[in-house]
């Protein structure tokens, strides 16, 4: 619950609303994730993300999040899409 809530808060204070982020591709590119894995998961100075298996992405988000799977800029990063890892994974998993 708390987790949710502050996803939720740092979605707000980032100046996004949950509407504006109602796709995938919105998620991923109004979060910041191209940041670091590129334009549309084609990779950065982090993984390419695109055309992996929609399955394998939102486990590793899951596992980012529950801190199962330690990464610092992850596990600070995969909280923002909490709720959302679903449809920003299909959006990936059709990229290439």
């Amino acid at each position: 619950m708390v987790k949710t809530i502050l996803t939720v808060a740092t979605v707000a204070a980032l100046g996004f609303s949950t509407a504006s982020m109602a796709s995938g591709e919105d998620t991923y590119n109004n979060l910041g994730c191209a940041g670091c894995h590129g334009t549309n998961g084609s990779g950065g100075f982090a993984p390419e993300l695109a055309g992996l298996e929609a399955s394998y992405i939102v486990a590793q988000l899951e596992a980012f999040q529950d801190g199962s799977r330690v990464d610092g800029t992850m596990n600070a990063m995969a909280p923002m899409v909490e709720g959302m890892e679903q449809e920003v994974a299909d959006f990936l998993a059709a990229q290439k």
